[in-house]
């Protein structure tokens, strides 16, 4: 799914072939199925086990970041 601030879209490219035609830069892959625009992060917060999620301006629903992608948002 590929989901933005005024839409959401079913999409059928795997996220493998997404991640290889964006720029790793900007776009980030936070769990095994989202990839979002490192831009449009507003936040970032733990819960009490360490688990991040992430506030994406314009959405309101937090997204889950996997363990393999905590990485990103170590310093922030």
């Amino acid at each position: 799914m590929v989901a933005t601030a005024d839409f959401d879209a079913l999409i059928r490219t795997p996220i493998k072939e997404i991640l290889e035609g964006i720029d790793s830069g900007k776009f980030w892959q936070i769990h095994r199925s989202t990839i979002v625009n490192a831009s449009a992060v507003e936040s970032v917060s733990r819960d009490f086990r360490g688990q991040a999620t992430v506030k994406v301006k314009g959405r309101k629903e937090n997204l889950v970041v996997s363990r393999p992608f905590s990485h990103l948002f170590k310093q922030m």
